[in-house]
């Protein structure tokens, strides 16, 4: 690993602790409802938007009845995202005229963006008209990031409070997240990245005369959108020449914000964040990385302050913090390296002066190696599809710690939300692992776990990896999900199981390989993101309901401590005995095949 890649994530790390502790002690008071100063100032908007909805703030809510009024939002969100689609050729704000979506299309989108996925098999600048990224997408990148945070705050007080019915009212909290905690911060980011030359405006797409005439070329399709492939079975592609540049305009900064602080991903344009007008500058890459991390990291401190021992917080983000240093340790160190064969054939790989060796394939050449693999480990592990670098070109390693990063959750450090309630989950599997082990009742910031809570965690746990495998299963074993692949044996597997993970966990990243925009992935795909979001999110509601009617069990000689290094170290055993459980069989046929391939020669 070079030094300059060591510095970057150190800087990275350091920045991100720093901020946790603020912005930490500030969502909690938010979410407690304490009169701070953004409180008062929007007191009298909270409570018009209340009256306009006919709610009542005051009313408690038991888990059922939290988890109903979530899941109806959210069903509504999809409808709306599906209807904006269907007839956008109709509606205002379209300059290019964009026809109306397909409907396989629509439906894949609507629950992409409801469930935070944000999985794209369009392109944006070519589908999409301004008022569905605005009123479609880019509300939703709010409204879902602020689901998965009141999810992981009812969690919080389940254990926070005792003998109680309530863990809170839905409609007030996804209310005051959205309005105190996302909009103020997506603003304040937005403009930053306008600054730095994110575009923002409304103006029609300008069409250019390049200086020199351009040849490329591109995958041939068939009517379906899958790629054409020649007897041998390998892409049929065509050579074009063109010295006209078609530039896409549009509201960039605001869709950009929100897209990374909520961990939502996609992206204005195809491109996404290796595009100039989404991330133009060195300094808007590491902002927006840091807009990645910067909220699933605060809450672990939320979560230690609302339960009353801010020990309990820096031991999950501890566990976070350690699991993120091996594996973008892995990642860099495999990009760097680079491949061994194209080595062996003595390219000089530093021609552009801007990277010493390793491998530049897929990457913007603006940032080079460090920061593209920084970039994919922090987009993968932060439940977000945004990404700077094509994943499908990085090693077979390299591409492994992206597909880990997911197949492990997305804990580290997890989704707005997600990620603490998942790390959460793991805890207690955890101290019901060490009860066990000591032949103790378990126990968890006082609350003991017994049956039904280990049923939902089990749940929550396995629902992924179940709807993950099951669907890769379905797509290698039929024709239209075989005809999507674009290159053959092992890397065209882990394509597919890619998919499927970033599905299933709610990603939205590709590693790029995949034609998905076809009947068969759009459905399939589309039931998956949905699964995947929402029954884990309903076994732990059910969780923090059982959680919060409990009493406290006070703490004696035998209780376990659960702020320490040993319940570190468990805690990201669980993680990990999990994660290898139920993903090491398939990944044994996608990147590690292709990595003994490749060193093998």
């Amino acid at each position: 690993m070079t030094p300059g890649s060591l510095g970057l994530i150190a800087a990275f790390l350091v920045v991100v602790l720093v901020l946790v502790k603020p912005l930490g002690m500030y969502m909690a008071a938010v979410m407690e409802g304490r009169p701070i100063w953004p409180l008062r100032a929007g007191a009298r908007l909270e409570r018009l938007i209340y009256r306009l909805c006919g709610v009542d703030p005051g009313a408690p809510m038991g888990w059922k009845r939290y988890a109903i009024a979530l899941l109806l939002f959210n069903a509504l969100g999809a409808l709306a995202v599906y209807a904006f689609q269907r007839m956008q050729s109709w509606l205002p704000l379209n300059p290019q005229q964009f026809a109306n979506v397909s409907p396989d299309s629509s439906f894949n989108t609507a629950v992409s963006f409801v469930t935070n996925t944000n999985w794209q098999g369009y392109s944006g600048e070519s589908t999409m008209s301004y008022l569905t990224q605005m009123v479609g997408l880019t509300v939703q990148n709010f409204l879902s990031a602020a689901t998965g945070i009141v999810v992981a705050v009812a969690l919080i007080r389940g254990f926070a409070r005792h003998n109680a019915q309530s863990i809170g009212n839905f409609w007030v909290d996804i209310t005051r997240t959205t309005l105190y905690i996302l909009l103020p911060l997506s603003t304040v980011l937005a403009v930053v990245l306008a600054g730095q030359g994110v575009v923002q405006n409304f103006s029609a797409y300008k069409d250019v005369t390049t200086l020199e005439a351009v040849s490329f070329q591109q995958p041939k399709v068939d009517a379906a959108g899958g790629p054409l492939k020649d007897a041998a079975g390998n892409a049929v592609v065509e050579s074009l020449t063109t010295q006209k540049q078609t530039l896409p305009m549009g509201p960039m900064a605001s869709q950009e914000a929100i897209k990374e602080l909520g961990t939502n991903g996609g992206g204005f344009l195809n491109a996404n964040s290796a595009h100039p007008y989404e991330n133009p500058t060195p300094l808007s890459n590491f902002l927006e990385m840091l807009a990645l991390v910067l909220i699933p990291a605060a809450l672990t401190y939320t979560f230690g302050q609302m339960v009353g021992d801010t020990r309990q917080g820096w031991a999950v983000l501890a566990a976070m913090a350690i699991l993120f240093g091996a594996l973008v340790t892995i990642a860099v160190h495999s990009e760097q390296l680079g491949n061994p064969r194209v080595a062996a054939l003595g390219i000089d790989q530093t021609a552009s002066g801007l990277q010493p060796g390793g491998n530049m394939e897929g990457k913007e050449a603006r940032f080079g190696i460090g920061a593209s693999a920084l970039f994919a480990t922090v987009t993968t592990g932060t439940s977000c599809g945004a990404v700077n670098s094509m994943h499908d070109s990085f090693t077979p390693l390299g591409g492994l710690v992206p597909l880990f990063n997911m197949q492990l959750g997305e804990v580290v450090f997890g989704g707005t939300g997600t990620g603490l309630y998942s790390m959460l989950i793991f805890a207690v599997i955890g101290v019901f692992i060490a009860g066990l082990m000591i032949g103790r009742t378990p126990e968890y910031l006082g609350k003991k776990i017994e049956a039904f809570e280990i049923k939902m965690s089990s749940i929550a746990i396995l629902v992924m990896p179940f709807i993950v495998l099951l669907g890769t299963a379905i797509a290698v074993s039929v024709a239209d999900g075989k005809a999507g692949v674009a290159n053959p044996a092992a890397h065209g597997f882990s394509e597919i199981l890619y998919a499927f993970t970033s599905a299933g966990n709610n990603n939205g990243s590709a590693f790029a390989g995949l034609s998905a925009n076809t009947p068969f992935y759009n459905t399939i795909l589309g039931l998956v993101m949905w699964l995947g979001r929402f029954w884990p999110i309903a076994a732990v509601l059910a969780i923090a309901g059982a959680l919060a009617a409990k009493k406290r069990v006070p703490v004696t000689a035998g209780t376990m401590l659960t702020y320490g290094p040993t319940f570190i170290i468990l805690l990201i055993g669980t993680v990990l005995l999990v994660g290898a459980l139920t993903f090491v069989p398939a990944l044994a046929l996608g990147p590690v095949v292709e990595h003994l391939v490749m060193w093998g020669g």
